[in-house]
């Protein structure tokens, strides 16, 4: 809905970040349609696919309207004579080697491995299998695949940054799929948004799908209301069908954050305060929740912190405190997005008995992360590490902070039969071979 590049206001103080309205859900169309609404260059995207080893297919958008709202409708044309006619059942270590092979910008590249990973062990774990052993069926179409690889591209070509989406909509009934008859939102679905906001509306249609939730869940640093910044532009992006009730249409709005800076009155860092030349970015908005219990035992403590992450806080800890009289206690202390604050109140209230909670709004500044795989016996194992985004070799440098994911290796110590400490040996040896 706008031809404004961002690229061309950005600069070194700010970053640019794109914020998902899944008021009637969200599905990989719809997602790439907003985008290209909010003015992604939809011929740079094609290209981005084209470099796919995929056939028989084309991207076209077509301007539309939605319950009075102007929009975008990307589809994904699958030429009758074409491979996408077939439709073959990819499993998820084929499509890692499509992409991995593909001549794709590196964002590009890890946003989409991200999703898929994502994809496979929501799929992995509804069916009992290994994520790389998972076969995609819609999700292994061409056309999904060019949904979520072009909506990282479109991404890529805005700039974007940083993705904050908000809670996901979802219908109720049922679904048909290629399963047969599915309960509404489908367990894929829900599978991938657990631990996420997500609330339901009174319309007998599949809102939000697998590949939707995928790119949401995968690339969002956080479920929220509108994050503060300074709207450069927006799009919306429509679905196939039509409500009387809600416009079928997912939103993006696209805008950049500021760095401050520090002067006489402002924060300082390490004790100095400034004229203006000391700069630090503004942080995310996040939500402190904490209470104090001097009559809860330590069974009860460890399982208030692990249903509180299951929930999707974003830290939670205890800590060991002195009250009146001095009586021994706790403090158990929740880090939580904004969105998510009034229901984890609700669970600690419910999981310790207390009396009160009491809450701040604070703010964080987490590095930025990126995300790769290594294989140990046959078993995916994820990889974070500390991304500098000006190191063009990506783990170059940044061996020493990457760290293999503890349940994954885990999952391939159980599966194999192997002690813990020699599969986290192996992982070690395999993450000193990535360059």
């Amino acid at each position: 809905m706008t031809d404004t590049k961002i690229s061309d206001t950005k600069t070194d103080t700010t970053k640019t970040i794109v914020w998902f309205h899944c008021f009637s859900g969200i599905a990989g169309d719809m997602a790439l349609g907003a985008l290209v609404d909010a003015g992604a260059d939809l011929e740079e995207v094609k290209k981005a696919c084209a470099t796919l080893d995929l056939q028989g297919y084309e991207i076209a958008k077509t301007p539309t309207m939605r319950n009075g709202i102007a929009a975008t409708k990307v589809e994904i044309i699958i030429n009758k004579k074409g491979e996408g006619s077939n439709q073959p059942h990819r499993t998820a270590t084929d499509i890692f080697e499509l992409i991995n092979k593909a001549d794709l910008p590196e964002r590009v590249k890890t946003r989409a491995l991200k999703i898929f990973q994502l994809l496979a062990e929501a799929e992995g774990k509804l069916h009992n299998q290994p994520p790389e052993k998972v076969h995609f069926h819609e999700v292994g179409a061409v056309d999904s695949i060019i949904d979520i690889v072009g909506t990282c591209a479109a991404l890529e070509n805005l700039s974007i940054d940083e993705v904050f989406c908000s809670p996901v909509a979802h219908g109720i009934g049922t679904i048909e799929c290629e399963h047969g008859e599915m309960p509404n939102p489908p367990p894929a679905v829900v599978e991938i948004l657990e631990g996420t906001p997500v609330y339901g509306v009174d319309i007998n249609a599949e809102l939000t799908t697998p590949t939707g939730a995928a790119i949401v869940k995968a690339l969002a640093k956080g479920f929220t209301s509108l994050p503060e910044m300074t709207i450069k532009s927006s799009g919306f992006g429509a679905g196939e069908k039509e409500f009387q009730k809600l416009p079928n249409l997912t939103q993006v709005i696209i805008g950049e954050t500021y760095l401050q800076e520090v002067g006489a009155n402002e924060m300082s860092i390490n004790g100095m305060s400034g004229t203006g030349e000391q700069k630090i970015s503004r942080g995310q908005p996040v939500a402190l929740l904490e209470t104090n219990l001097d009559d809860i035992t330590g069974e009860v403590l460890a399982n208030t912190i692990s249903k509180l992450l299951e929930a999707g806080a974003l830290d939670a800890w205890v800590t060991p405190i002195l009250m009146k009289k001095g009586r021994p206690a706790h403090t158990i202390s929740v880090l939580s997005d904004v969105a998510n604050q009034s229901k984890l109140t609700d669970l600690l209230v419910a999981l310790t008995g207390t009396l009160g909670v009491r809450a701040s709004s604070i703010q964080r500044w987490p590095q930025a992360r990126k995300q790769t795989t290594i294989t140990i016996k046959g078993h995916i194992v994820r990889v974070k590490y500390i991304s500098n985004e000006s190191d063009k070799e990506e783990m170059a440098g940044d061996k020493k902070n990457a760290k293999p994911e503890y349940d994954d290796l885990v999952a391939v110590a159980e599966a194999t039969k192997t002690p813990l400490r020699e599969i986290q040996k192996l992982a070690t040896q395999e993450i000193e071979k990535l360059k």
